[in-house]
Formats: structure tokens, C-alpha cells, sequence
């Protein structure tokens, strides 16, 4: 019984501390975004290039600080696949955590993402000049349009087109049928996929204010050519990549955020 019970006792002041670290890690992010968004909004004439590069001193404060107060970490494995040129990278979405590490990471992104974002105070009025790609989810085809039309015009301009084809956050270990638009954007354009697997969410759940921390697995995979090819031959391609690499890389070999 005292074995329990200083189990118990042992488990709640865990939860306490990585609780506390979590709340450092917003305080944080929050003061940063405070800083950040408003000297964006203002910065608009100094043009697309200056403003991106400030945003990203937000992503990349947000990761290094998540580091510090949280202890999650993150490995890169498949660097060299990235090329010079545009591409429509396809993610796996399991957390906020991508979000911020992969614009921070990654050269500028044309963010397919839902308009209702661009609304949000100071953050929202921030993003909308890193010129995203917001579509109305409401109207499927109109949506498929926006994604066409901006979509190829980014890519056009030098820009990766960054698309998580489940469309919403997926908890590791359970699937989501992967959407066609990103394979059709890029079927459609010729230009090729960049498919990035990790596991992220076993630290940074979708639902949930404290995070594990350990070692987030980021795999970028190789490119996949798309002229000449359909749009669901590439989607299967992407998906069954993106979901065996996941596999691989979950923490059941002990490093998990359950486990711990």
C-alpha cells in the first residue's frame, strides 16, 4: 500500500512540475507574440521577404524555448533530400508543434490553411502577410480553386507550398484518410513532393496543455516526381511513405511520452 500511495505521491508531482513548464513555455510564446505580431503588421512596406524572415525569429524562439522549459528536443533525418527549387511539401499533422518548427525549419511557405485564422487578433493579422493560402472549407470547390490558383501562383514565385493532406490533427497511432488536394496541386503543376513524417504528437498532444518531453523524430523523405502521374497514384504514395515512416519512428521503443 505505501508502495502505491509514494507511486501516487510521485506521479502528482511529476504532472505538477511538467504542468508548471508547460504554463513557462506559453508565457513565453505569448510574450513573444505580443512583441513579434505587432512589429510585422507594421513592417508591411519593407516587403514579403523582411516580414517572413521575422516571423521566423518567432517560430525559432518558440522551438528553442520549448527546449528549455519542456525538454523537447528534435532530431532532423533526411536533410540532404531537400532541394533549391518549389516543391508541395506534404506533413504529417499530430500537434501545433510542426506548425511552428517546420515554417521556422523550412524556406518560405505558402501555408494552405483555413481563412478563419487570418481573423485571430495580432497573430492572425500577422500571418496574413506571409501571403498563405486561405481557403473557405465551407465550399469544397471553391476551396479546390483557391488551392489551385494561389497555389500554383506560390509555387510560381519560388515559394513551397505546405499542405498536411489528413487536414486536421491526427493522435499518433491513429489514421485520417489523406485528402487529395495536395497530389492534385502538384499532379497538376508538375512540381514535385516533399513528404516529411515525425512523431511529435507523443510530446505535444493535440488535446492537452503539458508537454513530454524527448526526442521528436523528423523524417524528411526523398522527392516524389509527379509528371505524367495521377493524383491518386501520388496520394497512396504519400500516404503509405508518411504512415509506414511514422511507424518506424513512434516511441515504442521507450522514449514516449506515455511510457514516461
Amino acid at each position: 500500500m505505501n508502495t502505491s500511495s509514494n507511486n501516487d505521491k510521485t506521479q502528482s508531482t511529476r504532472s505538477a512540475i511538467l504542468y508548471l513548464r508547460a504554463m513557462l513555455f506559453y508565457a513565453g510564446m505569448t510574450i513573444a507574440t505580443v512583441l513579434i505580431a505587432p512589429l510585422v503588421i507594421v513592417c508591411i512596406p519593407l516587403g514579403f521577404h523582411r516580414l517572413y524572415a521575422m516571423t521566423k525569429w518567432w517560430t525559432g524562439f518558440n522551438t528553442w524555448w520549448l527546449t528549455v522549459t519542456c525538454g523537447v528536443n528534435y532530431e532532423v533525418h533526411g536533410a540532404e533530400n531537400m532541394p533549391d527549387h518549389a516543391v508541395v511539401v506534404l506533413a504529417k499533422h499530430q500537434s501545433t508543434w510542426e506548425t511552428i518548427f517546420l515554417h521556422w525549419y523550412l524556406p518560405p511557405l505558402a501555408w494552405v490553411l483555413k481563412r478563419e485564422l487570418l481573423w485571430l487578433p495580432l497573430f492572425g493579422w500577422a500571418l496574413a502577410t506571409l501571403q498563405p493560402i486561405a481557403i473557405n472549407r465551407k465550399s469544397s470547390s471553391e476551396a479546390m480553386r483557391q488551392l489551385f490558383e494561389q497555389g500554383k501562383e506560390s509555387l510560381d514565385k519560388g515559394h513551397w507550398v505546405m499542405i498536411f493532406p489528413e487536414g486536421t490533427r491526427t493522435a499518433p497511432g491513429q489514421r485520417q484518410r489523406y485528402k487529395p488536394g495536395g497530389a492534385r496541386l502538384a499532379a497538376k503543376t508538375g512540381y514535385p513532393i516533399l513528404p516529411i513524417a515525425h512523431n511529435a504528437g507523443e510530446y505535444w498532444r493535440r488535446r492537452g496543455l503539458i508537454k513530454y518531453p524527448g526526442t521528436i523524430q523528423v523524417v524528411i523523405g526523398p522527392l516524389i516526381e509527379t509528371k505524367g502521374r495521377s493524383a491518386q497514384e501520388l496520394n497512396n504514395q504519400v500516404e503509405d511513405w508518411i504512415e509506414t515512416t511514422v511507424a518506424k519512428i513512434s516511441s515504442a521503443s521507450g522514449d514516449s511520452a506515455g511510457e514516461n
